[in-house]
């Protein structure tokens, strides 16, 4: 795997190169239609967290007929360079992948190195999206049920996956 970036350095955010699961048995190769097709997005928030959400989103995504997308927005420090995280990001690849590897459909995945993940996920999520995110349901607001909201009022149609 090679990683490419972009960076966008007014909306201090660089998307890296996507990463392919190849495990797809049901699905033929999705690449290009991002554009035509219907699209649910997994937002990575832990391992655990982002498994429930990706199961869930499996089987909404078949149920449609869409394409299953999965990113990773990884807040960078201030005190680094954006394009030069404090973890590799061949190392953030991997865990996509490797949580990608676990659906039998074929995902996008896409880590975005970024400074606040709620402005980068603004950026790069199309207008009116179908996200899903997984997490605990707690009484105070949870780290996913933050972001959850957040995207809610962006007007994304956004499905909260419970880790129980």
């Amino acid at each position: 795997m090679v990683a490419r970036m972009q960076t966008y350095p007014e909306d201090d955010f660089a998307p890296t190169s996507s990463v392919y699961s190849h495990e797809a048995k049901r699905q033929q190769r999705v690449e290009g239609l991002t554009e035509k097709g219907l699209e649910v997005f997994v937002i990575f928030t832990d391992a655990p967290g982002t498994l429930v959400a990706i199961r869930a989103a499996e089987g909404l995504a078949q149920q449609l007929g869409a394409h299953l997308r999965l990113i990773m927005p990884y807040e960078v420090s201030y005190a680094l360079p954006l394009a030069e995280p404090a973890v590799p990001v061949e190392f953030l690849e991997g865990q996509m992948y490797d949580l990608a590897a676990l659906t039998g459909m074929e995902v996008e995945a896409q880590v975005c190195l970024c400074r606040d993940k709620k402005i980068a996920l603004g950026n790069l999520l199309p207008p009116d999206s179908l996200i899903v995110v997984g997490g605990r349901k707690r009484w105070w607001p949870t780290a996913g049920q933050k972001l959850s909201q957040a995207l809610q009022k962006k007007g994304h149609h956004v499905i909260l996956a419970e880790l129980r």
